[in-house]
């Protein structure tokens, strides 16, 4: 098997130091592998082998001069199709955006990872905008979970999930407005953290507005602790950025389970009051709960008692598709997802004091949630209620709702809240397919989900367990 597929980011920079091998090494490596895995998942919508190595041989020629770039120097990363990057266009999954319009562009994000010395692997498959939790578009198709090809990988950062399951991402940037970090982190069994919102500078601006959060996706809460040094670098264009704190989340996380576990108090709540899980999500989260309480957190089951906002999430997210869809004619929405026009077409219909209404109800939940974590440093909860289900559908055989918020009950109320919330693997179900354990912290205390996020990976690792696509020799034979 390909050496370089599955190392972590810290893995290959202290390779890199130690000259055991090159940025040139890795990106050719991983391309190979991506050549190899991509037609079967769909993880990336564009790859452009030279653009890649040219940036891997400028960081090899940086460690030959001792003259490196900031802290990922020479790290792969993969980047979802909705972040402006310079030299690719940037089409969302969408048709109706001219591609040469959006070269010469760059978002905050990625002009951080420039200035760190980032080599960029390609852009990733999303949902048309970034508009629900499971990722297929009218340009790129499907794109498959890596445990089971018949699944769904979820969304909106599907791609992201899968490169980074698959090893043909070490890091990865993902898109966050109901879930769409977290969801597909927990259907493909990696890290991904929504973190609060305004840490992480993000411009243009969402077509979803506040509820939308930038953030790192990895297969280590390390690695993505490491990302969010480079993501919360300050950038002069998002005016909903928080100043910044310049906060070393790697130093923040180093330690054993016991020593980042020690005075955190802890909600485990596996239902919100109002969720029925699968029996194997709810076991999975009751055993990742009795783990951290063992390892020193107090931990009491209680329900942070607010009524399920998903009306009001539906309001405010599908307000922002119809916003986007504004001045689209009604030839180019032919052309688009017809579930995407169909809401947004709904939302239109919405009057100001609909919209008004829901964004009362998020004050609301807001202000309840800050006083509940006066009491409690984190709330614990199981990422998703179910598993991934068949790949190209918005729901689940036989759902009671034809929309994708309806089976993410765990995920949008803390993007209306603008918390941080982390979703890490913790376990597998019957069938095999990933179970994810969500952890929400008070906003701007990013710090102290991703400290119980590695305490828990640290006693509870998972990550030595891999899709069979993986290995060179499946996806060979797969593609043959």
């Amino acid at each position: 098997m390909n050496d370089f597929v599955g190392m972590t980011a810290l893995q290959l920079l202290q390779g890199y130091k130690d000259k055991s091998f090159s940025p040139v090494d890795v990106a050719e490596a991983l391309l190979k592998q991506i050549e190899l895995c991509n037609p079967i998942v769909n993880a990336y919508c564009l790859v452009d082998r030279e653009t890649t190595l040219t940036f891997a041989r400028d960081s090899a020629q940086r460690y030959s001069k001792g003259e490196t770039r900031g802290i990922l120097d020479g790290v792969p990363v993969a980047i979802k199709d909705v972040f402006l990057t310079p030299m690719w266009p940037t089409i969302k999954g969408s048709k109706t955006i001219d591609p040469k319009s959006t070269l010469g562009k760059e978002a905050p994000s990625i002009a951080a990872l420039n200035r760190n010395g980032y080599v960029p692997l390609g852009k990733t498959t999303t949902p048309e905008f970034g508009w629900k939790g499971v990722t297929d578009n009218p340009v790129d198709g499907i794109t498959r979970n890596p445990w089971d090809t018949d699944k769904t990988a979820g969304g909106s950062s599907g791609g992201s999930a899968v490169s980074v399951a698959l090893g043909i991402g070490p890091l990865a940037l993902g898109t966050d407005a109901g879930g769409s970090i977290r969801i597909p982190a927990g259907f493909c069994g990696v890290v991904g953290l929504k973190p609060s919102f305004g840490e992480v500078p993000h411009w243009p601006p969402s077509p979803f507005g506040t509820l939308a959060h930038a953030g790192p996706m990895a297969l280590t809460v390390t690695d993505c602790a490491l990302l969010m040094n480079v993501l919360s670098e300050a950038d002069y264009r998002d005016s909903n950025a928080i100043p910044r704190r310049n906060i070393d989340y790697l130093k923040a996380i180093t330690g054993e389970p016991r020593e980042l576990l020690e005075g955190l108090k802890i909600a485990y709540s596996p239902t919100l009051g109002y969720v029925q899980n699968e029996p194997d999500v709810e076991g999975a989260v009751h055993d990742a709960a009795d783990l951290l309480q063992s390892l020193g957190a107090e931990v009491t089951e209680v329900a942070p008692g607010f009524d399920d906002p998903l009306a009001a999430f539906g309001h405010l997210f599908y307000g922002g598709a119809a916003n986007a869809l504004r001045p689209l004619g009604k030839r180019q929405r032919s052309q688009m997802d017809s579930q995407l026009v169909a809401v947004a077409e709904k939302a239109s219909q919405l009057s100001m004091l609909d919209y008004l209404s829901a964004a009362n109800e998020r004050a609301i939940l807001s202000e309840h949630m800050a006083h509940f974590h006066r009491k409690y440093d984190l709330l614990l909860t199981p990422t998703l209620p179910i598993t991934a289900f068949k790949a190209g559908c918005e729901v689940p055989n036989d759902w009671p709702s034809t929309r994708w918020p309806s089976w993410t009950p765990f995920t949008y109320p803390f993007n209306m809240t603008g918390q941080p919330a982390l979703s890490v693997p913790c376990g597998f179900s019957s069938s095999g397919l990933p179970i994810g354990l969500q952890i929400v912290g008070r906003r701007f205390e990013d710090a102290t989900v991703l400290r119980a996020g590695q305490a828990y990976q640290l006693a509870a690792p998972l990550t030595d367990k891999h899709p069979n696509l993986f290995r060179n020799d499946i996806a060979e034979g797969e593609r043959a």
